[in-house]
């Protein structure tokens, strides 16, 4: 299945309604799945992987799937931990090739009783009782892996008998995802100090309280792209707060540089072109919010701007190897990303998008962010996307949404 994505001008102007952040809905879930009491979260992401994370945490079957959806394999592994009787946990084929042992060794540091079915390392996992989990809570992780690991093994800590001291050892990668956890939790009771590279959470309970679910920055990066690449914008995005848990939301202050001044209001943002381009070069470590690189690496692509990003180490773990898949889908229309041999945190965007000559059909790798931040090229010509549906893991709505900016997005 394919999609043709058309605009007959470089003008943007209309209203977007944002769902819920997917990262945000998944930590209340967890976070309402582990208090006593229910309560209500309002404005809950529609994503797919949120979707199936509330549907898994109400079964009550021996096998669970999660898909391709790694944040809630991530979150269940820990969840799962805790809860009587034997479980397996599975997913999809590329999951099975995404590693899980980091955290998986952690939780058996904890007393987890958690076995590798197939690879050892990989999913899927078979997770028996609880029987002496909790008894031991000091936990020494490596800073460099995956928050989410960091996050699901916070998030049970509370209700863990001895609670948990947890050593984050070395550098500390997406700290931004880690204090989102820890301002939830605390939103919800959970007291917690951070001294050092020591975050220690003492034995408590999740006090229930109603709660509503901010926007997605990572979501409104792909209009604050068409904000840059078009000629004019007018575009009003709701659902953001301006004071925001999210590490994204550095991105009204990043697109400064690409002229897209940002009014946050009662109800969200108003983007608009500020004027002509006024840079040739952006360089922007992107540690603290990796899940911008590949919008902003099309951005200077389209734009002709020579792009210095840093900060790229989890990259090539995440849906889909996201460093190789943009050298290979910008490339298609004569942009290049080189990366340093010695260091491959660095990556060189350079070159300006030619769709003169160019009809692209851009390949999306199972990888919803490919598919949602290479949509924004249409804006300076036809374009076509393979497998477009696979937006929906985190917005559904975003082909519908695209559409109501006055872009022709016809199935081919």
């Amino acid at each position: 299945m394919k999609y043709k994505v058309s605009k007959s001008n470089r003008s943007i102007r209309g209203t977007v309604d944002l769902a819920g952040s997917k990262s945000i809905s998944n930590r209340a879930l967890i976070i309402q799945a582990l208090t006593e009491q229910p309560f209500e979260i309002k404005r809950l992401a529609n994503a797919n992987d949120t979707v199936l994370l509330q549907k898994l945490l109400r079964e009550d079957s021996e096998i669970r799937d999660a898909g391709p959806a790694g944040t809630t394999f991530r979150f269940l592994t820990a969840y799962l931990s805790l809860q009587p009787g034997t479980q397996i946990l599975t997913g999809s084929e590329r999951m099975k090739k995404r590693p899980i042992g980091v955290l998986v060794e952690a939780l058996r540091t904890l007393g987890a009783d958690i076995t590798y079915l197939e690879e050892p390392g990989y999913p899927p996992l078979q997770i028996g009782e609880p029987k002496e989990f909790g008894t031991s809570n000091q936990l020494t992780i490596s800073a460099g892996t995956s928050s989410q690991y960091i996050s699901a093994l916070l998030m049970i800590a509370p209700v863990l008998q001895n609670g948990l001291e947890l050593k984050l050892d070395g550098k500390i990668v997406s700290r931004p995802y880690i204090e989102m956890t820890l301002s939830l939790m605390k939103y919800f009771g959970i007291e917690h100090t951070w001294n050092g590279n020591v975050i220690r959470i003492a034995p408590q309970e999740y006090q229930p309280k109603t709660f509503t679910v901010e926007a997605d920055w990572s979501a409104a990066s792909y209009y604050y792209s068409l904000a840059a690449i078009a000629e004019q914008a007018d575009l009003r995005i709701e659902g953001l707060f301006e004071e925001s848990v999210q590490g994204d939301a550095i991105l009204a202050k990043m697109m400064e540089h690409f002229g897209v001044k940002t009014i946050f209001n009662d109800n969200g943002v108003h983007l608009i072109k500020a004027g002509e381009l006024t840079i040739s070069a952006f360089s922007w470590d992107f540690l603290k919010c990796p899940d911008l690189a590949q919008t902003l690496a099309v951005i200077c692509g389209a734009l002709g701007v020579k792009g210095r990003f840093t900060g790229l180490e989890t990259l090539r773990i995440k849906e889909t190897d996201r460093i190789d898949a943009l050298q290979r889908e910008l490339k298609k229309v004569g942009v290049t990303v080189q990366v340093d041999p010695s260091d491959e945190s660095y990556q060189l965007v350079s070159g300006t998008a030619d769709l003169d000559h160019y009809y692209p059909c851009f390949a999306t790798y199972e990888d919803h962010r490919m598919a949602m931040a290479f949509a924004p090229l249409a804006m300076i010509g036809p374009i076509e996307v393979e497998e477009p549906l696979v937006v929906g893991k985190s917005y559904p709505d975003y082909w519908r949404d695209l559409s109501s900016l006055g872009f022709q997005v016809v199935e081919i």
